[in-house]
């Protein structure tokens, strides 16, 4: 039987489409792993350059093990879920009222800018409540005045017993990497009822999820393996 004409183009026509079909669907790929790349990329620069920092400029990791992620805390039957910088142990200063800094770009999630300092009363009251452990709710009074901050992949940091938070600074606030967001304190704690600023300093904790729920940096880890991975995560020498 002859080929007609009709045949070829109609041939011809569905090829096209099919051609047009595969070129389409590969086009859509590349545009969806373009938007990927795009949204790693857009989390990345929120975060900043080279991901965490520490929130003092120029601290290095806490000499003590005491002041590392997972060191005990006898009083409340637990560990410590963060990092605490105090004089003498953090290669700086660390006053009452110097600056803490955001470690990586996000969006402040907590932000206690109305905090009102505990009784003596109430403070030897919530000590004698976390004797066997402390609830995520006791533990977030005993952090005393916070900054919490949501991070690209859902990181959240923490940054407590602060004596001020910046002017302006709000849930909803979006704040990059080195961004100004505090000043040391010593909220939250004994010394803090004697008024002062007498056992200044910053406890900064970072999660993988949400604090107190998820799992802290360091969490299972001795504290040479803390050191040697927070060198790397915060970019310190």
């Amino acid at each position: 039987m002859p080929i007609k004409p009709g045949w070829i183009v109609l041939a011809l026509v569905t090829l096209l489409a099919f051609w047009q079909s595969v070129q389409l669907s590969s086009a859509r790929r590349q545009v969806a792993g373009l938007q990927a790349e795009i949204a790693r990329l857009k989390q990345d620069l929120q975060k900043g350059p080279e991901g965490f920092m520490l929130p003092l400029p120029g601290a290095c990791l806490p000499k003590t093990d005491r002041n590392l992620p997972g060191a005990p805390r006898e009083y409340r039957k637990g560990t410590s879920p963060g990092f605490v910088f105090t004089d003498g142990d953090a290669c700086v200063p660390v006053r009452f009222g110097m600056g803490v800094v955001a470690a990586a770009g996000g969006e402040v999630v907590k932000a206690e800018t109305n905090y009102q300092e505990m009784t003596r009363a109430e403070f030897e009251a919530l000590i004698r409540a976390v004797a066997g452990g402390a609830s995520p709710e006791q533990m977030d009074k005993l952090r005393g005045r916070e900054v919490w901050i949501r991070h690209p992949g859902g990181f959240t940091t923490v940054y407590a017993h602060l004596s001020a938070i910046a002017p302006g600074l709000k849930v909803g606030s979006k704040v990059y990497k080195g961004q100004w967001i505090g000043q040391v304190g010593n909220s939250g704690t004994e010394a803090s009822l004697r008024g002062g600023s007498v056992g200044a300093r910053l406890l900064f904790e970072l999660w993988d999820g949400e604090p107190d729920r998820d799992k802290y940096f360091g969490q299972g880890l001795t504290p040479a393996a803390v050191r040697a991975r927070g060198k790397l995560e915060f970019s310190l020498p």
